[in-house]
């Protein structure tokens, strides 16, 4: 438990609140209910054992940050707690609710313990990975989805690491669980298109023959595709989306927009993920952090235009 102030209010809430939820209770010494539900709050913040961390907030010491949240969500009494995460407060509920009723709460919100523990290997994964252990990150990949197997973002990162391993029957079995979430999730569309490169890249006809059949008839959109799926499988992602865009920018509709979806789903494998990012120090108070921005890369920047200048 930590008390919040203006000098804390952006590292120890807003900027916390980007590696795990926390609770901001608003409460004053004189605040009856407030004595009641403060003791319920320190209990569950042991009981959830790191799940959320639990702030404070005296608002007869604090009346600027109160006032805001009180007016942010309209609320007049005290106590009243506000959930933030992300950098975003993103529920709350007023007065000295019973145990079972808080509990109700921030089950709705905060991470189950598996996937905690889950993310936790998630990030030391990518950790490895980035050191050139991908080996070890691998089998960290492989503890996440098994402690939690709904977690999607260790479940795309190691059907993404199996594939660049060429490990493709091991991915479409770890794929599989979540196919269907292929027409909501650009993540696993794009995984989705590359397993389905790289289990159709040993069928294909030879380069040659596809090159040959290519200059034979330029519209032999077949043969380009063909060669764009080999290149996809090898992780030749930039050849690949060439041989797409002579596609897109000869028939944009070919085989219901097939091509222009593929050539999308390598810039999703392409593209970084966003950062965690904190919120920057400004004189006046802010209650919500600043959004993430995807970091820039010259090569995802310049394929993204050729494909809007062939598009539009």
């Amino acid at each position: 438990m930590i008390d919040i102030t203006l000098q804390n209010f952006e590292t120890d809430l807003i900027q916390a609140s980007m590696q795990q939820p926390v609770l901001l209770d608003i409460w004053a010494p004189w605040c009856g209910p407030c004595r009641t539900l403060g003791p319920i709050l320190e209990k569950l913040e042991v009981d959830y054992g790191g799940r959320f961390k639990l702030a404070k907030l005296n608002s007869d010491e604090q009346p600027e940050i109160a006032g805001q949240l009180s007016q942010a969500f309209g609320v007049r009494s005290i106590p009243f707690c506000v959930l933030f995460d992300k950098g975003q407060p993103v529920d709350g509920f007023v007065g000295a609710l019973p145990e079972a009723q808080v509990r109700a709460f921030l089950n709705r919100h905060v991470p189950t313990a598996e996937a905690m523990q889950a993310d936790a290997e998630t990030a030391a994964a990518e950790a490895l990975a980035a050191g050139g252990d991908t080996d070890a990150a691998l089998a960290r990949l492989q503890q996440a989805v098994a402690i939690d197997p709904g977690n999607d973002d260790a479940r795309y990162d190691y059907v993404k690491l199996l594939l660049e391993r060429g490990q493709v029957a091991v991915a479409r079995a770890a794929f599989e669980p979540v196919a269907a979430k292929a027409a909501l999730d650009a993540r696993f569309d794009a995984v989705g298109r590359w397993l389905e490169a790289c289990e159709a890249a040993p069928k294909v006809r030879s380069t040659d023959a596809l090159a040959a059949a290519i200059a034979a008839n330029k519209r032999d959109f077949d043969a380009r595709f063909e060669l764009a799926q080999t290149h996809f499988a090898a992780g030749r992602f930039t050849q690949a989306m060439d041989e797409l865009l002579e596609i897109v920018m000869r028939d944009k509709g070919w085989r219901d927009e097939l091509a222009r979806k593929t050539y999308v789903a390598i810039l999703q494998l392409m593209t970084k993920p966003l950062a965690k990012t904190a919120p920057e120090a400004k004189g006046a108070l802010e209650v919500t952090g600043k959004a993430a921005a995807a970091p820039v890369d010259p090569v995802v920047d310049q394929y993204r235009r050729k494909l809007s200048m062939a598009l539009f």
